[in-house]
């Protein structure tokens, strides 16, 4: 099956590619489904399941695609696809909310999860950086240790948060509106779900490289726009939603939460599976993304909250950055 999607023509190269991202999107969806409902079956908290098993949930496309590429060893891909997802979650899905509805920006974000994700970006151009030029072995394992202490730091968070008696967050509304399923569909729900984020992981990456080979695309530049955009389809439909309906409050602070996890989790588990080569390209792109990240930063301390204005830069800067990657 490898072979033959590699090999086929453009027009079914593409096809397969939507198909791949049909896969991810609903897989990741379903397998989210099937754990929440066996931790809510299991009495286990509300905001532990937002926080870990739906948090994680947002980035699993992101983790199928560049764990698929780096055991294929197309690490450049992998690598691209977490920066290109960062950078469109920030500016586009942020963006585009801005000029729905006004974003309210949660102080703990502007404090606390905006820095870390900035120090994440910081560390990952530091590790590309130094030495030769790769994300290696002991990279990856650091990147997981931080990300197994961010999660207990913030379950941790939250349930000082529920015990004051504080409301723990709106991204756990979900988790309590689902109905909990049977043990046996639960766990239907789970295999269901991760093969279809294994199987469109898989058709995704090599779709991508067919087309890519056929345009003379270099592997960073479908990451960074294919690709990238691709798994981050179900964090820009979501959002949108929620714009639509005027329930943005935590529209930031997910984005970011999400930035984090990728560079934590998704390289910091490709890493761990195969070095990951660094490109020139992939370091100025890791400080693209952190110049956007502190114009957005500085737009959210104005009266804590971005605009239909400031909306319409994040976009405009996007498509600009977009330029930029196709003719350089």
């Amino acid at each position: 099956m490898t072979e033959f999607i590699l090999n086929c023509s453009m027009p079914l190269a593409i096809i397969f590619l939507a198909a791949g991202f049909f896969f991810l999107v609903k897989g990741a969806d379903i397998f989210v489904e099937g754990s929440s409902s066996i931790a809510k079956k299991f009495h286990v908290p509300s905001i532990i399941i937002g926080l870990t098993i739906v948090a994680m949930g947002t980035s699993l496309p992101e983790a199928a695609v560049s764990v698929t590429a780096s055991l294929a060893n197309q690490n450049t891909l992998a690598i691209s696809n977490v920066i290109g997802s960062n950078i469109f979650n920030l500016m586009v899905v942020i963006g585009m909310c801005a000029v729905l509805t006004p974003v309210a920006v949660q102080r703990e974000t502007l404090k606390r999860d905006f820095p870390f994700s900035v120090a994440c970006a910081i560390l990952l151009l530091i590790f590309g950086w130094i030495g030769p030029m790769e994300l290696g072995h002991a990279d990856g394992v650091i990147f997981l240790v931080l990300f197994a202490l961010f999660i207990a730091y913030m379950i941790r968070s939250a349930l000082k948060a529920n015990q004051e008696g504080k409301n723990a967050a709106e991204e756990t509304d979900e988790v309590d509106a689902m109905k909990i399923m049977s043990l046996p569909k639960s766990l239907l729900f789970i295999v269901i779900g991760a093969a279809g984020i294994i199987l469109g992981g898989d058709v995704v990456v090599n779709s991508a490289t067919n087309i890519a080979t056929r345009l003379g695309m270099s592997e960073t530049l479908v990451g960074l726009t294919i690709v990238s955009i691709g798994t981050s389809l179900p964090e820009l439909v979501t959002s949108v939603v929620a714009a639509r309906k005027h329930e943005v409050d935590m529209a930031l602070g997910n984005a970011i939460g999400s930035n984090i996890f990728n560079i934590l989790m998704v390289l910091g588990i490709a890493g761990a599976i195969s070095p990951m080569a660094f490109l020139t390209e992939n370091i100025i792109d890791i400080v693209v993304l952190l110049v956007f990240s502190l114009i957005v930063w500085v737009f959210s301390w104005t009266k804590q909250k971005l605009n239909k204005g400031e909306g319409a830069v994040m976009l405009l800067l996007y498509a600009a950055y977009m330029v930029y990657i196709c003719v350089r």
